[in-house]
């Protein structure tokens, strides 16, 4: 079953055409992966399929809803779109529980839980504006998963990490989609693509091509 569908999806912004007549369909289940320079149009497509930017025609639908009409935001998902933004003179544990309120769908539990999973200490003190970039990285999958979505949006979610922060995170997508969630993922790294993803697709100017 097909859990995102992109059809005939076009984007238009300053009189440029970012997207151009996309249609890609996303099977649940499995870790999708997205490659392409940087202005190819696959974070602008992300942010689309999240429900941040309305394209200019044709329509998204995520789980059977069509985002923007049925839905404003996809929902039961989770996604880290370029740099996560976070409070800085917050710790993590405080910014996380802070939106974790907008939705009261989860305790404090539960977001102890959602950082202890990618290997942060939610009783550190520290100001996330002392993070390093693989924690900062870190905490942005934190806030991705502590609701536990069906659906993951990833975009470059590697960024920051040493070698055992990739081999963690890696292991921790091949879990998640053990339990039967849904992973798309965008990374320049092949390495990353070819070792978690079942389907690639290549976006190039706009337009999208399936690779495998």
């Amino acid at each position: 079953m097909d859990i995102i569908e992109v059809q005939s999806v076009s984007l238009t912004i300053s009189k440029t055409q970012i997207l151009k007549d996309i249609n890609v369909n996303f099977e649940q289940g499995k870790i999708h992966g997205l490659i392409g320079r940087n202005g190819s149009g696959k974070t602008m497509l992300m942010k689309c399929i999240c429900g941040f930017i309305k394209p200019t025609s044709g329509e998204i639908i995520v789980d059977g809803k069509r985002v923007g009409k049925d839905v404003d935001f996809p929902q039961n998902m989770g996604f880290i779109i370029e740099t996560p933004g976070f409070i800085p003179y917050y710790s993590g544990y405080k910014n996380l529980k802070l939106l974790a309120g907008l939705n009261n769908k989860i305790g404090k539990e539960q977001v102890r839980e959602s950082m202890q999973q990618v290997g942060l200490d939610p009783d550190l003190r520290r100001h996330v504006r002392k993070y390093s970039l693989g924690m900062r990285q870190r905490l942005g999958l934190a806030q991705a998963i502590m609701e536990n979505p069906n659906v993951l949006i990833l975009d470059e979610p590697f960024n920051g990490l040493d070698k055992d922060g990739v081999k963690d995170m890696r292991k921790y997508l091949l879990d998640y989609k053990e339990q039967g969630k849904t992973i798309l993922i965008c990374s320049h790294s092949m390495e990353d693509i070819s070792i978690l993803c079942e389907t690639v697709h290549e976006m190039e100017k706009g337009v999208i091509t399936q690779l495998s």
